[in-house]
């Protein structure tokens, strides 16, 4: 669209000059199409919107630990202790990723993700794919897959799902810990591990109790007491105390020696 009262103008094809009012026979100009303006969102995407700015959350420094209240909508921010950066983001892989994540979100590894970072820090993590490095989650670790995972896993509760079957190299840690599924491997758990009904596990663990369901299956050994403490460390360092007698009640005489050898 040229100025009304334009009397010649550029062709954005060929560059050459022509009058608006008298286009060269033949010359055939490209017009953009103009994309269709945004639609206005709906009133539930607004009330959802509306809602997440309103919420806010309690978050805690990766380096100096102070905690500080946030806004939902935020996707960073700065410790007010120590000024360190902190990622507030979800991040969903749904291919190969190597780069380290540490976030208070969420991360979501689906079946099609494979995750070759050495360390992932998030506050709640579902694992569906390839799992290579370490993960430390600050609530929930749900697991929903099918293989072997090299790296350490510690959260607050980890939950191992109905169709997973998976072998842990390195010790599993975590407040308590649900077997729905498959698992083999080292777990140590603050305070329960629960094998649900159809689920199994095999492998060495550690935690203040065990609860195994009709249909459940556990194999291998078992120490209840504190996590960190080997099945040595549970018995008591002192020696049994021995009932001593006053000497006193002995009458005195006199010591003889030894017989020499």
């Amino acid at each position: 669209m040229e100025y009304a009262a334009a009397k010649s103008s550029i062709c954005r094809q060929c560059g050459r000059s022509f009058s608006p009012f008298a286009p060269k026979p033949g010359l055939k100009l490209r017009t953009k199409e103009e994309a269709p303006a945004p639609q206005s969102p709906s009133f539930l995407g607004r009330f959802e919107d509306f809602w997440k700015r309103q919420r806010s959350a309690i978050i805690e420094c990766f380096e100096c630990k102070r905690k500080q209240q946030v806004s939902g909508a935020a996707t960073s921010t700065i410790c007010p202790a120590c000024s360190t950066h902190i990622d507030l983001r979800d991040y969903k892989i749904t291919s190969g990723f190597s780069r380290s994540i540490r976030t208070r979100g969420d991360v979501h590894l689906t079946s099609k993700g494979d995750l070759a970072s050495s360390s992932i820090v998030c506050r709640s993590a579902l694992i569906e794919g390839r799992l290579r490095g370490n993960l430390h989650c600050d609530d929930i670790a749900t697991i929903n897959f099918s293989g072997k995972i090299p790296g350490r896993i510690s959260a607050r509760h980890v939950i191992v799902e109905r169709k997973a079957d998976i072998h842990c190299f390195r010790q599993v840690r975590a407040g308590s810990i649900e077997i729905k599924g498959r698992m083999s491997g080292e777990i140590m758990a603050q305070t329960v591990v629960t094998v649900h009904k159809k689920g199994s596990l095999e492998g060495d663990v550690t935690a203040r109790a065990i609860t195994v369901e009709k249909g459940g299956m556990f194999s291998g050994q078992l120490v209840i007491g504190q996590v960190s403490i080997t099945q040595g460390e549970l018995l008591q360092d002192q020696e049994p105390a021995v009932m001593s007698i006053p000497e006193s009640h002995f009458p005195e005489t006199a010591r003889r020696p030894l017989p020499a050898t």
